[in-house]
């Protein structure tokens, strides 16, 4: 049975939410603010975490950046405001899931869910066997692992993806199209903007490690591809 930690500082909502979930069969703990929440994460890291934005002592964003730094590979889902647009743009730029807007449909609370987690599980067993290096990027699948001129670095599931997209296939163009299906699954409302996000913290990340290098290629109008002449750095 997954586990599922539903922070939410509204008590009916976290009554619905929490009906919604183990009505379809998943176990639920709460939290009621942004510090209790990560203490609970804490305590005992769940499957997933529903994430309202806006929390008391700490803030859900502030609690996600947190998450992000302890379990890059964590699925979180944020809750947000009908009306509240640029939170779920925000929510998604900084790396979320998923998103579901209040008031929302029972039923796709919980298709949600579970659709985060089979995409979860479905990278986590993809090409378990075959590690992918590519010049300077080792990657892992079957334990999580990524090494970039030999240092490991801690990847969101969507970096891990987009990493593994560009260097199972050097030679290959994506178009944010294609690269949104390998983050997030083919019928994902988010924007190209998710995945130029995505790519930005990317780049930060190994730039860390090897700075003027930049490990992806923009090729305007088109898309985004491995950076080949890093296979020349090695």
């Amino acid at each position: 049975m997954n586990r599922i930690l539903v922070v939410e500082d509204d008590v009916h909502i976290s009554d619905i939410v929490v009906y919604i979930l183990e009505k379809n069969g998943f176990s639920v703990e709460t939290a009621a603010d942004g510090k209790a929440g990560l203490a609970s994460f804490r305590r005992r890291p769940p499957d997933l975490v529903v994430l309202d934005l806006n929390l008391p002592r700490l803030s859900g964003k502030e609690l996600f950046a947190v998450l992000r730094r302890e379990r890059p590979d964590m699925p979180v889902i944020m809750l947000t405001c009908q009306s509240d647009e640029i939170d779920r743009i925000v929510g998604l730029e900084m790396g979320a899931d998923d998103y579901v807007a209040k008031p929302f449909n029972a039923r796709e609370l919980a298709a949600r869910v579970s659709a985060v987690l089979r995409r979860c599980r479905a990278t986590e067993h993809a090409d378990a066997k075959s590690v992918v290096r590519a010049g300077p990027v080792e990657m892992d699948p079957t334990a999580r692992t990524f090494s970039y001129f030999g240092r490991r670095l801690d990847l969101t599931r969507q970096e891990f993806e987009l990493m593994r997209s560009f260097c199972a296939a050097p030679a290959r163009t994506y178009t944010r199209d294609e690269l949104i299906g390998r983050m997030y699954g083919q019928d994902h409302p988010v924007t190209d903007r998710s995945v130029d996000a995505c790519i930005k913290r990317l780049r930060q990340k190994l730039q860390r490690i090897r700075p003027g290098v930049d490990p992806i290629r923009t090729l305007y109008g088109i898309g985004y591809k491995y950076n080949e002449s890093l296979d020349r750095s090695v």
